[in-house]
């Protein structure tokens, strides 16, 4: 499975919460709190998983606006996004904040895998919508917390074969 890393930017907890779900479905890979990752940190990883939290109108979580993408050089390199919102408060906002990194990551030249259908999803508007389907794995642990764990499992088992 190459040499995997998930970093990611909460506020609450849920994201890391996540991202360590995902760490032990995938069978154990680094997770790092982006707040503590130089951009050079993640050059020496063929896969990075990325999470973030979306705050106030579709916004990244804090710790992901003071990382610097532009240091980045991901040409070769498989990305897979996953993030957290609230699709009941904040319906028209959804998830923006994986959109907001799949626009980033893609501009660096990564692969992205790891698209989710929007099936049993409820929302208005997401930027992380593209095709009909989410650029990544959207989860909801305000309002559909009893799905997060099997979302994982599937999201994880479809990425998976893709990280090498």
């Amino acid at each position: 499975m190459g040499n995997t890393c998930i970093v990611f930017g909460s506020s609450m907890g849920n994201t890391e919460e996540a991202a360590n779900m995902i760490a032990a479905e995938l069978g154990g890979c680094e997770v790092l709190n982006v707040a503590d990752v130089n951009p050079s940190d993640l050059s020496s990883y063929d896969n990075i998983i990325a999470g973030s939290s979306t705050w106030g109108s579709g916004d990244l979580q804090d710790d992901w606006d003071s990382f610097d993408f532009d240091a980045l050089n991901l040409g070769g390199k498989t990305v897979a996004i996953f993030g957290t919102g609230d699709s009941s408060s904040y319906a028209d906002t959804y998830c923006n904040a994986i959109g907001t990194l799949y626009e980033k990551f893609v501009a660096k030249g990564a692969k992205v895998v790891g698209a989710v259908s929007t099936a049993g999803y409820e929302f208005d508007e997401s930027t992380a919508v593209k095709d009909g389907k989410f650029v990544g794995l959207a989860l909801d642990a305000d309002n559909q917390s009893d799905k997060t764990e099997e979302r994982i499992k599937n999201w994880v088992a479809q990425i998976k074969p893709e990280l090498v």
